[in-house]
């Protein structure tokens, strides 16, 4: 994305630069430029980057860190050569569809979840996100579905709640699944998510707004146990082309 706007300021840059009547205001012109790319390039450079005791899930350049989708309830049934052979083939695919650019996760629209290689208990998480029309997706917390995300303005979502906001707890059943308030920026445009997972309650802010307070997050897999005290991050596949940077992560005791 970075190198498409610098590539389109040096375009602008250069048939500007034919029209400039003088020396001096070339030169102007010239740092201006100067001046724009830098910033372009600064920013392409502070993304990926964890801020203070936060760790970065998403490196901004390759896979490391992530594996393939085993769903959490099949993976703590396999063991030994069973669950190595079952990781290798979820590998394989997962690297078919989940690629790196310009400091992004992208995702085809194929495929499965991408999962973090590590499991985790009591987090909280950083992410941004960024979704196309009728996009569908969502964040696992300890392999357990889901902090939804979704466009909000699409009407055929709206029967299942679109309209009230991402965010949602969406598969809890005794507990409240939908957002307090809803705060998604539009379509094509970046959302974060700053999620704090302890025990079995959750809280999520959206750009800054908390659409989550303090919520128990049911266990999907086995409803009539709590949520699993460990287990990995993963970005959802809902069959749709999705976007993600600035993934970050601390441990909570």
């Amino acid at each position: 994305m970075i190198r498409c706007v610098q590539k389109s300021v040096v375009r602008v840059a250069a048939a500007t630069l034919q029209g400039v009547a003088t020396p001096g205001c070339a030169a102007a012109f010239s740092l201006a430029l100067a001046a724009m790319m830098a910033t372009a390039s600064g920013a392409q450079e502070s993304l990926n980057v964890p801020p203070a005791g936060f760790t970065a899930l998403f490196n901004g350049k390759d896979l490391q860190g992530w594996r393939g989708l085993i769903e959490i309830k099949k993976r703590r049934a396999l063991q030994g050569d069973a669950l190595t052979k079952a990781q290798a083939e979820a590998d394989e695919k997962m690297r078919a569809h989940w690629t790196v650019k310009d400091g992004m996760l992208v995702f085809d629209g194929k495929g499965e979840n991408l999962c973090s290689a590590k499991d985790y208990g009591n987090f909280e998480l950083l992410v941004d996100w960024k979704i196309e029309k009728a996009g569908d997706s969502g964040i696992y917390v300890r392999g357990t579905p889901q902090i939804q995300i979704w466009d909000t303005e699409h009407e055929p979502y709206f029967k299942l709640g679109a309209d009230k906001g991402s965010g949602s707890l969406w598969n809890n059943q005794k507990h409240p699944r939908f957002p307090d308030v809803k705060a998604d920026n539009p379509v094509g445009q970046w959302n974060t998510f700053h999620v704090k997972m302890v025990g079995e309650k959750v809280t999520v802010k959206l750009n800054n707004k908390v659409v989550v307070n303090d919520v128990v997050l049911e266990n999907y897999w086995e409803r009539d146990k709590p949520v699993y005290e460990t287990g990995p991050i993963e970005l959802q596949n809902h069959g749709n082309t999705l976007y993600f940077r600035n993934i970050f992560v601390k441990e909570l005791p």
